[in-house]
Order: C-alpha cells, then sequence, then structure tokens
C-alpha cells in the first residue's frame, strides 16, 4: 500500500475523530473547523500525490461520510448520559415564578414605598416587588394590579381607569 495513500486514511479517520469530538464537546465550531481543514489536507494529499481518480473517491466517500456521521452522532447524543434526559415540568414541583404571580391580576393593594416607577406594594398581606407603567406613585396610595410580565408585576393607580 502507498504510504500516501495510508497517510490519507489515517487523516480521514483523524478527521472523523474531530467531528465525533465536536459533537460531543461543542466548542463552537473550532473542532468543526479544524476537521474540515484535517479533511482539506487529506483530499490535496490524495489529489496531488496519488491520483486525480483516488481523490474524486475520497471526495465521494466524504460527501456520504460527514453528514450521515452527524446525524448518527447527534441521535446518539440525544440518548446519551451526557445530555440532560429529564424535562422539568409542573407536575413534578417546578414551576416559573410568574404563575404564582398570575393570581395577583386583578387585586388591590397599597404602594409600601413610592412606586418611581418600581416600588414595592403590599397586596393581600404580602409584599411584593412591583413597577407602573411610568407613573410616579406616592407611598400609601391605594394600587391594583393589571399585569404580570415575566416576573413583574404591573400596577395602576387604584381610581384611575
Amino acid at each position: 500500500m502507498n504510504d500516501h495513500l495510508l497517510y490519507s486514511i489515517i487523516l480521514q479517520l483523524v478527521g472523523v475523530g474531530v467531528i465525533i469530538a465536536e459533537i460531543i464537546l461543542p466548542s463552537g465550531g473550532i473542532l468543526a473547523i479544524a476537521a474540515l481543514g484535517v479533511f482539506g489536507y487529506s483530499l490535496f494529499i490524495v489529489f496531488k500525490e496519488i491520483s486525480v481518480t483516488m481523490g474524486f473517491f475520497f471526495v465521494a466517500a466524504d460527501i456520504i461520510l460527514i453528514p450521515v456521521l452527524v446525524i448518527v452522532g447527534l441521535k446518539l447524543l440525544a440518548r446519551s448520559p451526557v445530555t440532560l434526559r429529564k424535562t422539568l415540568s409542573r407536575k413534578e414541583g417546578v414551576s416559573s415564578q410568574s404563575s404564582e404571580l398570575e393570581s395577583y391580576v386583578g387585586t388591590h393593594g397599597n404602594a409600601v414605598t413610592d412606586l418611581r416607577p418600581a416600588g414595592i406594594v403590599l397586596i393581600n398581606g404580602k409584599r411584593v416587588d412591583a413597577v407602573t407603567r411610568g407613573e410616579y406613585l406616592e407611598k400609601e396610595t391605594g394600587i391594583i394590579v393589571t399585569s404580570v410580565t415575566g416576573n413583574q408585576i404591573i400596577v395602576r393607580q387604584k381610581d384611575i381607569l
């Protein structure tokens, strides 16, 4: 067997190994670029030192091998212990804070601090952070919760529509 052919096959296998490493250890594409460089250098050696026919054989093999390797690798990675298998759900006691805050919509309370536009309000005997839509509200002002956006409670003055 020709030394150049053996060297090119070894480079192809190194390229496959680097692609596998990219799938397991995401590097932001650095390993993928390194793999392309290894494949490219291998093809250069085959075309220059062996023959054009063998070079096209290697190109065809790479065109088939690389996508198959990536697809199979990603499917195997989905079932691997490296990935997070369990999906968190409310049923298991995991929920965002905003679902708890939704219960405040429409309730009345009082401003504990000045809202400029953020501050603390007292709703159902509980102190919570709240914001207005840009208005200034003095402390002791009656408020009503109009909405919840993310983890923010939006309030307005009680007697203003």
